[in-house]
């Protein structure tokens, strides 16, 4: 396991998602419906899952999808941690969902709907580490 990645991965998720929701506090953003208790275990479990995503070290020779040069597996990584972004973010905050519902359909239907948005967040995260954790360079270990 890569410790320096997995480390930074995980305070630049925090970063990233619990600033601009202000689930951590901070002076630039503010939210009008409150934390709820929820958001923070699904937080930290993002957070853990991307640190464990970039920690894990892949083969050379799968690093790299042939079609494209991308990290396979990463369309799940960056996914879940973006839909972990609306899913613990203020309803009435987030412009878009303002824009297309309404203030009124913010608070009816968009935030009854981010618990589960967070739960397919976090599968779409696990999943992309159990994937990757599979292409792992394991070194001698996996030679037998």
């Amino acid at each position: 396991m890569r410790w320096l990645p997995a480390v930074v991965g995980a305070i630049a998720t925090a970063a990233v998602i619990g600033v601009p929701t202000d689930i951590i506090a901070n002076p630039w953003f503010s939210r009008e419906i409150p934390v709820r208790w929820w958001e923070y275990p699904v937080l930290a479990a993002t957070c853990a899952l991307t640190a464990m995503w970039f920690g894990i070290r892949v083969l050379p020779d799968s690093r790299t999808d042939p079609r494209g040069g991308v990290d396979r597996g990463s369309a799940g990584a960056f996914g879940g941690a973006a839909l972990a972004m609306f899913a613990v973010g203020c309803p009435v905050c987030n412009k878009l969902v303002l824009f297309a519902i309404g203030t009124s359909g913010a608070l009816g239907v968009w935030a009854p709907m981010q618990p589960f948005l967070a739960v397919v967040s976090l599968a779409l995260l696990l999943c992309a580490v159990v994937f990757r954790w599979r292409r792992r360079d394991c070194g001698p270990a996996c030679a037998a």
